[in-house]
């Protein structure tokens, strides 16, 4: 029977819907078309074959009613909360600790209220970033496991930021962790270090459960948590593997989560509604600005400021090594405006790298400070030096007027040495190095040492040695 007009665009629609990747069906709502690492081929597959009509054909409102296909929707979310869940994409992790904590999270309302406003601040470029990547939304809710999305964040072993990298891992992707600045907290560097490093671990693995287990416990030990499954002939899944405390509970609290914001009715829990807009604009800096200037012409405060850049360490942003900061997004603008007006001085601080070992109170007479606020604002404690090579926040003068430059934006740092007074005292009849060591509060090894003698050198009365006293 010869196919009319007609039937021939019916066919094209019902073709276009169940293959496009932003068309209007998605064929498995928990499966987006791509996922992990878009430059990787093997990653760059869809995750069904397209299904393509045979037989006779049905008006789209009978295929619809008769549910053999599935259309996305095509309303805008109706908050964040929706927009993630459009984006599950992770296959559900089945098993009791799941259903634990979503009992424990949901008895904590207030908890959850506090979490939530935290996270309409970064949630949007998160999840902004996701989809750009094709990757699961449901890595959105990965801070909340990891810092309860607290930017500030910082655990005992010293991870930091809302995705809480360590030191050598932030490093490891060109996070700058200074005197100025620690990247692991800011909100876009960290985010795109974060989904870096999980589409690798994603490559790597093959599995999100797998490479969330890495994310938490490292790569190494998931692989050879596999290794021994495999040589004992057993599964190698993420529930399979045996593996820390800490991690074994990771997923199913990620799982909790999802399943939350899932059916947050069915599990007793009141999400906030978060707009589905940008909470936040990128706004460019050319010259080192003060921060207090920079909230005053954006008409924020300098505590609102800080909440999106929490990687700022200082009254000042040093334009070569944060060429950027954050602002609200209806603020921007005007301080964009009112920033080409300004003709006052931009910065009143600049960086200053010390020569030479030397003590506070002579290095703030040499840059035309007070003692105590050079060291309220580099927070140097008491009777410690500042050794050669540190790099300490000073005042600007007239004679400093230029930007710091991009070395010692991106690699000041600040080192300390304890501060010892010399005292020089003469030996008398039963005086011992041990003896001494008790009296002035030090160790007999320490006398010996400023003194170039043996730890067990006999001392005589009349002879002259140095103490050093902290």
């Amino acid at each position: 029977m010869p196919i009319t007009l007609h039937r021939r665009l019916l066919l094209a629609l019902l073709y276009g819907c169940v293959t496009l990747a932003a068309g209007c069906a998605n064929l498995n709502t928990s499966q987006p078309a791509l996922i992990g690492n878009t430059n990787a081929s093997a990653s760059a597959t869809l995750a069904h074959e397209p299904i393509i009509p045979t037989g006779p054909l049905s008006k789209l409102d009978e295929a619809l009613s008769a549910n053999t296909i599935q259309v996305a929707s095509q309303s805008p979310p109706l908050d964040m909360w929706d927009r993630i869940r459009r984006g599950f994409a992770m296959p559900d992790l089945v098993d009791n600790v799941v259903d634990t904590r979503v009992e424990w999270y949901a008895a904590r309302p207030d908890y959850m209220d506090r979490m939530a406003l935290r996270s309409s601040r970064y949630i949007f470029y998160i999840v902004d970033e996701l989809e750009r990547r094709r990757m699961p939304t449901e890595l959105a809710l990965l801070p909340f496991i990891e810092s309860a999305f607290n930017p500030q964040a910082v655990s005992s072993a010293k991870a930091a930021g809302m995705w809480q990298f360590m030191p050598a891992t932030g490093r490891s992707f060109d996070l700058r962790q200074n005197s100025f600045r620690d990247d692991r907290r800011d909100v876009v560097a960290s985010t795109n270090a974060a989904l870096d490093y999980l589409q690798s671990l994603h490559n790597q693995f093959g599995d999100w459960h797998l490479a969330l287990a890495a994310y938490n416990w490292g790569q190494g030990n998931v692989r050879r948590a596999i290794a021994r499954n495999k040589a004992a002939g057993k599964d190698t899944g993420y529930l399979d593997l045996r593996m820390p405390a800490e991690t074994r509970f990771y997923v199913p609290k990620l799982q909790a989560f999802k399943n939350i914001v899932s059916n947050p009715a069915a599990n007793s829990v009141v999400l906030p509604s978060i707009p589905n807009h940008p909470f936040f604009d990128v706004v460019t800096i050319a010259k080192d600005i003060d921060v207090a200037l920079i909230a005053s012409l954006a008409g924020v405060s300098e505590e609102d400021f800080r909440a999106l850049n929490p990687s700022l360490k200082h009254p000042v942003v040093l334009a070569n090594g944060t060429p950027a900061v954050l602002l609200p997004w209806d603020n921007a603008g005007e301080f964009k405006i009112r920033l080409q007006a300004h003709s006052g001085p931009m910065a009143t601080w600049t960086a200053h790298v010390v020569q030479s070992n030397i003590k506070p109170r002579d290095l703030a007479k040499q840059v035309g400070m007070s003692e105590s606020e050079l060291r309220l604002v580099n927070k140097i404690p008491p009777r410690m030096l500042v050794r050669k090579g540190s790099t300490v926040l000073v005042k600007r003068s007239a004679m400093r007027t230029t930007n710091v430059t991009e070395y010692v934006a991106d690699n000041a740092q600040l080192a300390l040495a304890p501060e010892f007074s010399k005292l020089e005292i003469r030996v008398k009849r039963g005086d011992t190095l041990s003896g001494l060591a008790r009296r002035y509060g030090v160790s007999a090894a320490s006398i010996a040492k400023w003194n170039n003698l043996k730890s067990r050198s006999y001392i005589r009365i009349g002879q002259r040695l140095v103490v050093q006293l902290r």
